[in-house]
């Protein structure tokens, strides 16, 4: 329900018209918040339910899942369980990440992957109320040359074909290595234009892609409405350019958010994989910094 407070800003915004441009109005069509749940991913081992409702605490109304992979279970819960904890907190969880599934455990192929296992775990998505399912990550031996990108890549198309099928659209999210040059083309690029465009779209990385040394917004220019989801994590002013919370490090977030009409965004998440200390402290800066200046 939108609150006293949220109603008064949006008119405010709307009255001042001239005054405000389409495109930072744009970064504003995105009524919710997110987090994506491997930042609290021990506390969600423990004791999900009770993580899902300190999560939703502190204001954060969406949530992207990092643990179907080989379980086919969603945090050790049935889509319909999982569903129902979801919503007793206020929550929806319209992406959930999944694995390539080249590399097998003990010897057998990882269920609940794209190339295995595919058609429950679009099945057990939409039953959970997802509407994006997400190539989380491809480990070294996944990566290979530009050949077995295009074999990825037509992996992704087939693998977007059955979820579309189920009203679910696929993604691909990125890293750093994607944005390392291979014979003068990079990886990123190659996916981006061997993949069809209705069936595989991108959760981009707002972070990795900058420590690459990408603009986000040249992407957006490069590929209009191809990057639904974004992952949002800063990074620290340090040599490392480690991960901080969001409005501690060098990332012009406000300059990102206004090409979110551009970039075709439709969901963000706060994701910070390692925090110095407890990760509940780092997820309230971060949403605390976003409700402050984004949204």
């Amino acid at each position: 329900m939108t609150s006293r407070r949220s109603f008064v800003k949006s008119a405010a915004l709307l009255s001042a018209g001239a005054l405000v441009s389409p495109a930072l109005l744009a970064a504003h069509k995105s009524r919710h918040i997110g987090l994506q749940l491997y930042t609290v991913r021990d506390a969600m081992q423990k004791d999900p339910a009770g993580t899902l409702a300190r999560v939703a605490k502190m204001g954060y109304t969406s949530v992207e899942g990092a643990t179907y992979t080989g379980s086919q279970k969603f945090y050790g819960m049935t889509p319909a369980a999982f569903a129902g904890v979801l919503k007793q907190n206020g929550l929806i969880m319209p992406s959930s990440h999944y694995r390539l599934g080249e590399e097998q455990e003990k010897g057998q192929p990882v269920q609940g992957t794209i190339l295995h296992g595919w058609d429950k775990a679009v099945d057990d998505a939409a039953q959970a109320g997802v509407k994006y399912m997400v190539c989380a990550y491809l480990s070294e031996a996944e990566r290979g040359g530009l050949d077995h990108y295009k074999y990825i890549a037509d992996q992704l198309n087939k693998a977007g074909e059955r979820s579309k099928k189920a009203g679910i659209q696929l993604c691909y999210h990125n890293h750093d290595f994607e944005f390392a040059p291979q014979s003068g083309q990079l990886p990123y690029d190659l996916l981006l234009s061997s993949t069809d465009k209705e069936l595989v779209k991108m959760e981009l990385d707002l972070y990795w892609a900058t420590k690459a040394g990408k603009d986000p917004i040249a992407l957006f220019q490069q590929y209009p409405g191809r990057f639904p989801l974004w992952h949002v994590k800063d990074m620290d002013k340090t040599s490392k350019q480690n991960f901080t919370e969001v409005g501690s490090g060098v990332i012009d977030f406000k300059k990102i958010f206004a090409q979110a009409g551009k970039s075709g965004m439709k969901y963000y998440f706060v994701e910070q994989d390692q925090t110095p200390g407890s990760p509940f402290d780092s997820i309230q800066k971060s949403i605390t910094h976003i409700k402050r200046t984004l949204v």
